[in-house]
């Protein structure tokens, strides 16, 4: 059975959105953290998105396919299976995705007996809200960035108390911090 795992770069302060890197942003692009994501995004089976993630990255990733740097990322982007939760848009979908219909928890739950491994979320908006609130989410995982941001919403405004367990840490050199959380209670999830 898959795992619902969410992730998102933040910063110190919770920060989450508009990140462009530093020295005109706060995103931190550690070596090491971009290599421990891109292989987080290689194990998964599909990313899980709101319609505006999705627009907006099926902007940019194809874009990227031929970008020095990026190629790597971009294929595993372009090429992954993704689910599309909104009541405003139609089939078919462009960018290898599809559009989950119906009630959220039961399209999450056919889609965690679908798919073996990590199904994951990215985009702080309305659907990770959502997730969260209905419980549906088994890990976070927060790159926690070096700065305080002034400006932006906060990541998950607004939202119902959850309490989390630790899973594991990682430092990279540069000052990011990779957190891992489980909801309190939920049996672990995969590492992939």
């Amino acid at each position: 059975m898959g795992q619902l795992i969410f992730v998102a770069s933040v910063t110190v302060n919770g920060a989450f959105e508009a990140p462009e890197p530093t020295p005109n942003g706060w995103l931190t692009m550690d070596p090491g953290w971009v290599q421990a994501s891109l292989e987080m995004w290689e194990a998964a089976d599909a990313m899980v998105i709101g319609r505006k993630t999705y627009e907006g990255l099926a902007a940019v990733w194809p874009q990227l396919a031929s970008v020095p740097g990026y190629e790597a990322y971009a294929h595993r982007m372009n090429s992954m299976q993704k689910y599309v939760a909104s009541n405003t848009l139609n089939d078919p979908l462009t960018w290898n995705a599809t559009l989950l219909e119906g009630d959220l928890a039961a399209s999450i739950g056919n889609l965690k007996a679908k798919h073996q491994g990590n199904l994951v979320v990215t985009g702080a908006g309305e659907l990770a809200r959502n997730l969260v609130a209905q419980g549906l989410v088994d890990e976070f995982r927060f790159a926690v960035n070096p700065c305080l941001w002034s400006t932006g919403p906060r990541i998950f405004d607004e939202l119902v108390t959850v309490p989390l367990e630790l899973v594991a840490t990682t430092t990279f050199p540069s000052g990011v911090v990779q957190i891992r959380y489980r909801p309190a209670g939920a049996e672990a999830a995969s590492d992939g």
